[in-house]
């Protein structure tokens, strides 16, 4: 688990300004990366920065996934993780309660009532190439849940987490039954760690730091 020593390491960064700062559309990383919290957190917290750069707007984390399936289950794994600490984060898809194809409709609409002009980061597995098995990717737009076992689902979030479990294209829900649990566990904790550290970023507000510390 990250202890976000990093926070210090990016007051070295050489940039100009924040708007000069070209932002990713999206980035993937390997999670044997040694550095991928560190690379997701930053990314994240800059994309943060330019969606709701006064954190007024509430943050809602919606991780989609079933208990009932251990490749399925890296969305209510990562809710569960960051529900059970202090992150000040609004979170919909646990093991306990998830969010799934069922639901998703429900509980999207219970956070447009609850909550005023929401900030919706998605989490999600996904499957793929055998060369991606094991990579997260943080891209900026809806995420489109179910698209890799062939199901049309509303769209979720303006950012979105998504790991890869296991290879697709072939008998997709058994391929999620049958995904190493061990796998998902490591990146679910790398997703959490990797919001946590992001949230933690903007709220040390970094970014206006940049330029006094620069000058």
């Amino acid at each position: 688990m990250s202890t976000f020593s990093f926070l210090t390491r990016f007051a070295q960064v050489e940039l100009k300004s924040l708007p000069d700062l070209k932002l990713p559309d999206k980035v993937k990383y390997h999670y044997q990366d040694p550095h991928i919290v560190e690379r997701l957190s930053f990314v994240f917290a800059q994309h943060l920065a330019r969606l709701n750069p006064d954190l007024s707007r509430p943050l809602v984390v919606v991780a989609i996934g079933t208990d009932r399936s251990t490749g399925d289950c890296l969305g209510p794994l990562v809710g569960t993780m960051l529900q059970k600490q202090d992150t000040g984060l609004h979170v919909f898809g646990t093991l306990e309660n998830p969010v799934h194809a069922t639901n998703l409709n429900s509980k999207l609409e219970e956070i447009r009532k609850g909550f005023k002009n929401p900030l919706l980061v998605a989490v999600d597995a996904s499957l793929g190439q055998v060369e991606s098995v094991g990579s997260i990717t943080l891209a900026t737009g809806s995420l489109k849940p179910g698209a890799g076992v062939n199901k049309n689902l509303q769209e979720v979030g303006e950012l979105h987490f998504t790991g890869v479990v296991n290879v697709g294209g072939y008998m997709e829900y058994l391929v999620l039954q049958n995904t190493r649990l061990g796998l998902v566990w490591k990146l679910a904790e790398l997703i959490a760690d990797s919001i946590k550290g992001g949230c933690r970023l903007a709220q040390a507000n970094l970014f206006k730091n940049f330029q006094q510390i620069l000058q």
